[in-house]
């Protein structure tokens, strides 16, 4: 049976479910007006390098299955390939809890009882029974995980953006106060007293490195726009259309992290801003205040949809990629089995039972925002280095295949690779300093504790990627 082809606009959505998902509005609305800075240095630094660069190995082998992993082995050999697809396989398994916590505040506001997105044994077992939902149907395969993937971000994200920027009007419109008109003294990273007056930062208090700690939280938000290149060749003329998918993408992820940002800003006080649960405060907040609770249900009902979204849209993307490297021989014959459908059964199983660990980490934090930023810091992380390998592979395959057939060129020949490239790695290693300093918003409580858990995850999941071999060892 012959799959249909994919389009640009069913790529894009799938693309940027991967990437948006309204649980980071929270986070960036926590540093108020200084969120303008951090997600133009995220789209500036990050966001554009990686979508330029990614268009350009897409459309070069859009015909090849593998993604990343293909990519960074035309490149630098089989090997590095495997590494490359397996950080981003792993800080994907390591990212899930963290969404996952978002959907179970979500559906504790959604029942009523809001207390329970402090409860680190009901996020547990949430984000554990969720997970193993989201399992079963990506297992059943076709295209049913597109069709949740395309119609949940449309339902779980774009709509209830569009819902949250029209309630910030109709509050602001009204004579409310307004969140960042209002900020508390002396707080310190996201405002400054002149003349006796408060005024809210446009830029980060940088008297340390744990000031902007949060920036690695951030740039997770914008991380995953090459994770569907493993598709790109189900459509129809991949080299050309899969780079416009990429444009279109970082287009809608632009304008709803901002705007979604500053809505929830606008309306919520900053010390009632929470982390995990501040999305659903915001709309009880205002519509409580237009006599209609009942829709703080339906949107959270929605924004549920939109999770599982974003959660079966990674599930297919990074695991797909690894089968590849599991035909090719680069890991042990267990891996590469799949069920019926095709679905790589055994790497959805494992990935699963990870996940199922490490949520376990909110049974023992006391704080669940410490445990979900915690978390976070660990991803980006492993992230970061595939990242690093991504833009080190466009760069060298303009000398390496400079006659290969492009469909998109990053723009500027030789040199604009390598400044777009520069910029992406440059992103990546001030990023990846930055994420293993205690961000000095939460409390963190042992800042050492802290460190030693960020620093033995990254070593510990990046690490398996070198001593791991299949029947094929480290043949490039």
């Amino acid at each position: 049976m012959v799959k249909p082809k994919m389009t640009v606009f069913t790529m894009a959505m799938m693309t940027s479910a991967a990437i948006m998902s309204l649980r980071g509005l929270p986070m960036i609305a926590k540093e108020e007006f200084t969120l303008f800075f951090y997600i133009g240095f995220a789209t500036l630094l990050f966001l554009i390098p990686a979508a330029l660069v990614a268009a350009e190995l897409g459309g070069m082998f859009g015909e090849k299955e593998g993604g990343v992993y293909t990519w960074v082995k035309e490149a630098f050999g089989k090997r590095l390939g495997f590494v490359a697809i397996w950080l981003q396989w792993v800080q994907n398994v390591v990212w899930y809890p963290t969404v996952l916590a978002f959907a179970a505040a979500t559906f504790a506001y959604v029942i009523g009882a809001d207390k329970l997105a402090n409860s680190g044994i009901y996020t547990g077992l949430f984000c554990i029974i969720f997970y193993w939902l989201a399992t079963w149907l990506s297992l059943r395969g076709g295209n049913l995980i597109e069709r949740i993937t395309s119609y949940g971000f449309v339902a779980g994200s774009i709509l209830p953006a569009l819902v949250l920027l029209l309630l910030a009007v109709v509050w602001i419109l009204q004579g409310n106060p307004v969140g960042f008109q209002h900020l508390p003294a002396a707080q310190g990273t996201v405002d400054l007293v002149v003349n006796n007056h408060v005024h809210p930062r446009l830029f980060p208090q940088m008297n340390g490195l744990s000031n902007i700690a949060f920036l690695s939280g951030v740039l997770l938000l914008f991380a995953g726009v090459e994770v569907h290149a493993v598709s790109a060749n189900r459509m129809a003329r991949p080299q050309l259309q899969y780079p416009l998918a990429l444009l279109l993408t970082s287009v809608i992820v632009f304008v709803l992290f901002t705007l979604g940002a500053f809505a929830i800003a606008a309306i919520m006080p900053y010390n009632d801003i929470n982390v995990e649960s501040g999305l659903l405060q915001t709309f009880r907040t205002v519509f409580n205040r237009l006599h209609m609770p009942w829709g703080v249900s339906l949107v959270g009902i929605l924004v549920m949809f939109g999770a599982l979204a974003s959660v079966t849209s990674w599930i297919v993307g990074p695991s797909r990629g690894l089968l590849k490297t599991a035909q090719d021989g680069l890991l042990p014959v267990f891996w590469a089995k799949t069920n019926a459908q095709g679905i790589q059964a055994n790497i959805l199983f494992v990935q699963a039972v990870i996940v199922t660990l490490l949520s376990g980490i909110y049974f023992i934090t006391k704080n669940v925002s410490v445990a979900f930023f915690l978390i976070s810091a660990m991803t980006i992380t492993l992230y970061l280095i595939m990242y690093g390998l991504m833009y080190a592979a466009g760069i060298y395959l303009r000398y390496k295949r400079p006659d290969m057939l492009r469909k998109f060129r990053v723009p500027g020949g030789r040199s604009g690779m390598w400044v777009a490239g520069s910029i992406g790695i440059a992103g990546v290693l001030f990023s990846f300093i930055v994420a293993f300093f205690p961000p000095s918003q939460l409390p963190v409580g042992n800042p050492a504790q802290y460190v030693l858990l960020v620093v033995g995850g990254t070593v510990v999941f990046s690490g398996v990627a070198f001593f791991i071999k299949g029947p094929h060892g480290t043949k490039k």
